[in-house]
């Protein structure tokens, strides 16, 4: 029984409040149960947890990118907005968690809540597909930092709405909300995504596993069925759009450019006189040799932050 406790207590401190683990973790299992080699489910292990790694540096800097507009849109036009994006909302239920523990100390256990739902969820799936002659669910949902992102929100929507289950009973009925979704959501694409790729053997685990189910209902009564992307000619100049980086920074670069522009220069350089003043506190752009944001200063106080 010590032995359990000891095994127990190491898997809680050390895979189940550590995200990037627990998620390599959960790929590891996966790649195993679709009966993949040892050494595709190790190396699925690794690039999860830095994929993971790499993936919190990013939505990190999301958050930080973003929150200046932000305060920028509620100064200027009394707006007060939010970014609609899963990494921006990881960040934010992770503090709204802690929050929720800083409050009542006694609620501690929540902080190992989202991944013990996703670990719920994630048996619900494999139970889902090893009854798949009375599911007919063929799909184990195994894309990490998604099944994170995806508990995450159901968490905190369930903790919001509904106080009274921020306790065990709240992280399994998240668990078993996640786990039909991943199972149900995935399996609706299987059908489309054999027929754009020709029978590759494989379906999506994503954010837009139900957008793809009704785009395959609705397309052939819209659009030419007999037609195909490859049929489409664009202009060469457009090939460029092929490369994602490329194309995803001109979107960011039109985007943020668009409401820089609308804010105008005042509001993100403090050589122009005029600082952002947010709940009664003056703050004011740091720039750094290379032009860009930094962080953000109090003036009266000359205190740092970011």
């Amino acid at each position: 029984m010590n032995l359990l406790m000891a095994i127990g207590t190491w898997f809680g401190q050390n895979i189940l409040t550590k995200p990037e683990f627990f998620v390599g973790l959960l790929v590891f299992v996966g790649y195993l149960f679709l009966g993949k080699k040892i050494y595709e489910a190790v190396g699925g292990f690794i690039k999860a947890t830095v994929g993971y790694m790499i993936l919190n540096v990013g939505a990190g800097g999301i958050v930080t990118t973003f929150r200046p507009i932000l305060a920028a849109l509620k100064t200027k036009f009394q707006l007060n907005a939010a970014v609609i994006d899963p990494y921006f909302g990881l960040q934010a239920v992770d503090e709204a968690i802690k929050n929720i523990i800083e409050q009542d100390s006694s609620k501690s256990n929540l902080a190992a809540a989202v991944m013990m739902a996703l670990l719920i969820g994630f048996v619900i799936n494999i139970l889902l597909v090893l009854f798949r002659k009375f599911t007919k669910v063929r799909t184990l949902f195994i894309t990490g930092h998604i099944m994170q992102q995806q508990a995450s929100t159901a968490a905190w929507m369930i903790f919001f709405l509904f106080p009274q289950f921020q306790n065990i009973k709240g992280v399994i009925l998240i668990g078993i909300f996640a786990g039909i979704y991943w199972a149900v959501g995935s399996n609706l694409s299987v059908e489309p995504t054999q027929r754009l790729t020709e029978n590759a053997g494989f379906a999506i685990g994503h954010q837009q596993m139900f957008a793809i189910w009704v785009a395959d209902k609705l397309a052939p009564k819209i659009g030419n069925p007999k037609k195909k992307l490859d049929d489409l000619k664009l202009p060469k100049w457009l090939s460029m759009l092929h490369d994602d980086i490329i194309a995803t920074g001109l979107i960011m670069i039109v985007f943020f450019g668009i409401i820089m522009w609308v804010l105008g220069p005042e509001f993100f350089t403090a050589k122009f006189g005029k600082c952002v003043i947010e709940n009664n506190v003056q703050t004011c752009p740091v720039i750094n040799p290379n032009g860009v944001a930094a962080g953000a200063f109090d003036p009266k106080k000359l205190s740092f932050g970011t």
